[in-house]
């Protein structure tokens, strides 16, 4: 049978062009299907901007333009990406070594790399991550992002003057972004500053056995209030759970408005 044994039939007039026209039908469905299952568009939005910081802190663009990877020691933040990205059957894989035990994920999505590296991301990023190029809007769901990757929440009791004031106290409530990144950390602090007006304090720490310093980002107490506000603005947005309990806890417990 030759490669033109079709040509001026149709459906209606032959069995094998019927069969042919719905295979091939039901091959569109499926893509079309697929198209529509990413449940994150490759579009600026809250969750992409949220992406966007989880993959500057505790993701990898691998080097070979398709595949991304996401490390962290809380399970339920890859349980949470893998649900944003579309992939909630993506394997996560626990990890161990001489630092303890982690959980990783990976898998291969070409057009989400190029949309990444269009943000600022690269290959072997931690120390030369820079600008990431979001959008004003959505720049508070970007640091949320950042903040569950390598920030924390302080939430604490200080006594600053024991021997003088013993009874002295105050609760303390502190904000913090890190990065090997000089360059990245001095960004975000501008962007802090153009966009909320908040003032936060760049210091290094060169631990034993590191080649180079981790960069923190800080801020106080009034600060912190503000950009917490500004990061958990939406009840619903995906965020790291045991760091949102301690901003709630604290605004429970000072009569803070949410």
């Amino acid at each position: 049978m030759g490669k033109d044994w079709a040509k001026g039939l149709t459906a209606a007039m032959d069995a094998r062009v019927a069969r042919n026209a719905a295979a091939h039908r039901g091959l569109r469905y499926r893509l079309e299907q697929r198209d529509r299952s990413r449940l994150i568009p490759l579009e600026w939005s809250p969750r992409m901007a949220y992406v966007v910081g989880l993959m500057a802190t505790d993701g990898c663009l691998v080097g070979d333009g398709r595949h991304l990877s996401l490390a962290s020691a809380d399970i339920d933040l890859l349980e949470t990406f893998r649900i944003l990205i579309g992939r909630p059957q993506a394997k996560i894989r626990r990890k161990t070594s001489a630092l303890g035990s982690a959980f990783d994920l990976q898998f291969g999505d070409v057009s989400l790399w190029r949309f990444l590296a269009a943000a600022g991301l690269t290959p072997r990023k931690s120390l030369t991550l820079g600008v990431l190029r979001v959008p004003d809007d959505y720049f508070f769901d970007c640091a949320r992002g950042l903040l569950d990757g390598d920030g924390s929440i302080a939430n604490f009791v200080h006594r600053p003057t024991r021997r003088a004031y013993p009874e002295y106290r105050y609760e303390r409530l502190i904000v913090m972004f890190h990065s090997a990144s000089r360059g990245h950390i001095e960004w975000l602090r501008e962007t802090m500053l153009r966009i909320a007006g908040l003032h936060g304090h760049v210091g290094a720490n060169l631990a034993e056995g590191r080649a180079n310093p981790v960069f923190a980002l800080k801020y106080g107490k009034h600060a912190s209030i503000t950009l917490l506000r500004a990061m958990y603005r939406e009840p619903t947005s995906p965020c790291l759970q045991r760091k949102l309990d301690i901003w709630r806890g604290y605004c429970a417990r000072h009569g803070v408005d949410l």
